[in-house]
């Protein structure tokens, strides 16, 4: 059983809606990286990035990872929902290899957009087009992780249930 789940994916694959129902099934915590990152800058995610640029965005988003990584090293047990660009930066891999096992809720681009379409919280969905070569770029940073679980239902019961099937749960 590993330490800690980081679940990984695009934009609207479900990662915090999963993430909830996966930590409460395991009687895990539940950790969504952006609350973390939000409250060490006091300000919004959407305000980050207007006021200091992705690249600021991407280092708070780094500092607020290595600290959830660490807690998991030391036998935290926790399921992180990750934000959509953090598993496609290496260093931000690096931190979870021996943290806990990563993986990838492989979402559509089509349900993607269709979730992400109503929030006014991501910056980077704003523009279709945009959204869909971002989309196509991650994806081969994503199929890095330990594991994939093709999104097939808006349950996210179902997704939690096919987490919970893997070996490494058994």
């Amino acid at each position: 059983m590993p330490k800690a789940i980081f679940l990984v994916g695009f934009m609207g694959s479900g990662k915090t809606t999963v993430g909830r129902v996966l930590s409460e099934r395991l009687g895990w915590d539940f950790v969504d990286l952006d609350d973390d990152i939000e409250a060490r800058a006091g300000e919004s995610i959407p305000a980050i990035f207007e006021t200091r640029g992705e690249t600021a965005f991407r280092q708070a988003e780094h500092d607020a990872l290595a600290t959830r990584a660490a807690q998991a090293r030391d036998g935290h047990a926790m399921v992180v929902a990750l934000g959509g660009g953090a598993f496609a930066e290496p260093r931000n891999v690096n931190l979870i290899e021996g943290a806990g096992v990563s993986i990838w809720l492989d979402v559509t681009l089509d349900r993607a957009m269709a979730r992400a379409a109503p929030s006014n919280h991501r910056p980077l969905a704003r523009d279709p087009e945009k959204f869909a070569e971002l989309f196509a770029c991650r994806r081969a940073a994503y199929a890095a992780a330990t594991f994939r679980i093709p999104i097939e239902s808006d349950d996210p019961e179902v997704t939690a249930g096919a987490i919970l099937a893997l070996p490494v749960f058994q």
